[in-house]
């Protein structure tokens, strides 16, 4: 497995990464989706979930294991490059169509791309237990149903992975800010949503799946792999 080439898996890392980084940047604005107050990053971010769930399914724990490190420090350097943007002196004839001078469009630049610590904190933290949980269910989910109810994977996986970014990240960045029943909440929202968004993807999942395995002509169980979130190559998995 180490040694065969995947022709679509560079395409698909593009993907999760792409999604994983442009939802951290829209998440500032807040949107009213059926009367849920809800980060914007919600329309996009699920979509790594998608992708994580098809990585898992066609080439295994270990290459979906490589992929989340690899979206973790694309991300980080995104973040990384941004925060060192807002630090540089803005030039005197900086303005933008809204803004004026350059203090006020600096300021605007702060209020849109700009990240507390916090905030930081509470998105790595959660992105990592979510996305590894997420795998690792959907691994152990494919021997237990003997490959078979890969919506049972897909949903189930993503109840579980979802839950905990949803918790990790409302709790780490929101506690003591937002009342407790706020945050439960904001907790409960976000989960059901993008869950009801993963089970509406469903036979989109299907066929992409489906169209990979075939095309790729692999389709891998976890048997022999070790879920250990730090290991960075993939380990020997089994082909059925």
């Amino acid at each position: 497995m180490n040694r065969q080439r995947y022709k679509w898996f560079p395409l698909i890392t593009g993907v999760f990464v792409t999604t994983l980084i442009i939802s951290n940047i829209i998440a500032v604005k807040v949107v009213n989706i059926f009367g849920l107050f809800l980060p914007a990053a919600v329309i996009l971010f699920p979509i790594t979930y998608i992708v994580g769930d098809i990585l898992t399914e066609v080439y295994g724990f270990g290459r979906a294991r490589q992929v989340i490190w690899i979206g973790f420090f694309c991300n980080f350097i995104a973040v990384a490059a941004i925060w060192v943007a807002g630090l540089l002196p803005a030039a005197p004839f900086w303005t933008t169509a809204l803004y004026e001078s350059p203090g006020e469009a600096g300021t605007a630049y702060q209020a849109i791309l700009g990240f507390t610590p916090r905030l930081l904190a509470a998105s790595f933290i959660a992105y990592l237990f979510g996305e590894f949980l997420n795998a690792f269910v959907l691994a152990k989910l494919k021997l237990f149903t003997r490959g078979k109810f890969l919506w049972v994977r897909t949903i189930g996986s993503t109840v579980i992975g979802q839950g905990a970014d949803a918790a990790v990240f409302i709790s780490v960045a929101f506690a003591g800010v937002f009342p407790t029943g706020a945050v439960g909440l904001a907790i409960l929202s976000q989960w059901l949503f993008k869950v009801a968004y993963e089970a509406l993807a469903t036979p989109l999942t299907y066929w992409v799946v489906a169209r990979l395995k075939q095309s790729e002509n692999i389709d891998i169980y976890d048997y022999d792999t070790d879920f250990h979130p730090f290991r960075l190559r993939p380990t020997r998995a089994t082909f059925e």
